[in-house]
């Protein structure tokens, strides 16, 4: 029988990951807001949480789709607003209270001013493989009437980070498809759509993974840049 016993110190548990917390922005029917509701629920996107939604209108389909998911919507509106730095203080005020982590803008409309804290902080997926139709203006049907005028024979969909110029952030991913000479505004919409909705889950998962090269100008631990499209007054 030995004299003493040297015990084996016990193993570290390997620490879960923490989930990435991300705020969607809407402005309109929210089909990328479902997309990512859904991927979420079915473990298709696993380790996120969507703990706010924040709709720039109220009476918009994507609204309804947060509530009917029982997810907190806080509306915030450009004209309740003086000037865009309250707009941007209110914004950011609810990001701050609901602990966000990544800001998702999936259709949202409305520009706002990032501060310095958040630029690293924030994505936009945009419908068109920017820098090509990108800038104040392009957005929705505008952008894929500019590809159909273009005579393109290519379009599909950027994910990039956001700073602050419309459209103009660091480029993250893209995915393209043709356009065909038949196409029309809704066909070629509906094409890019399917592309927006493998493309963003992906990069999410893929910024929480670390997979995802922070912007230049950022220090935050998850470094996105903000982006964001066209903002009509509301």
């Amino acid at each position: 029988m030995p004299l003493f016993q040297i015990n084996e110190p016990p193993r570290q548990k390997e620490k879960p990951r923490k989930s990435l917390r991300i705020a969607v922005l809407i402005s309109g029917g929210g089909t990328g807001l479902q997309n990512l509701i859904d991927r979420i629920a079915d473990g298709r996107l696993p380790g996120v949480e969507i703990p706010i939604v924040v709709s720039s209108r109220t009476d918009v389909e994507g609204v309804a789709r947060a509530e009917r998911a029982d997810l907190p919507v806080d509306i915030i509106r450009v004209k309740d607003h003086p000037d865009v730095e309250q707009f941007t203080h209110h914004l950011t005020l609810t990001l701050d209270v609901y602990e966000v982590d990544l800001v998702v803008q999936a259709g949202w409309l409305c520009y706002w001013k990032l501060p310095h804290r958040w630029l690293g902080k924030v994505i936009n997926i945009h419908p068109a493989l920017l820098p090509k139709f990108g800038g104040k203006g392009f957005h929705g049907r505008a952008v894929h009437e500019a590809v159909l005028a273009a005579k393109e024979t290519e379009s599909g969909c950027t994910v990039h980070w956001v700073n602050n110029e419309y459209d103009a952030g660091e480029i993250i991913a893209q995915s393209n498809c043709p356009v065909l000479p038949d196409d029309t505004v809704e066909t070629l919409a509906a094409r890019v759509s399917k592309l927006e909705h493998e493309l963003l889950p992906k990069i999410i998962a893929d910024i929480r993974a670390g997979n995802v090269k922070p912007p230049r100008m950022s220090s935050s631990p998850f470094s996105p840049t903000p982006t964001f499209s066209p903002t009509p007054k509301e």
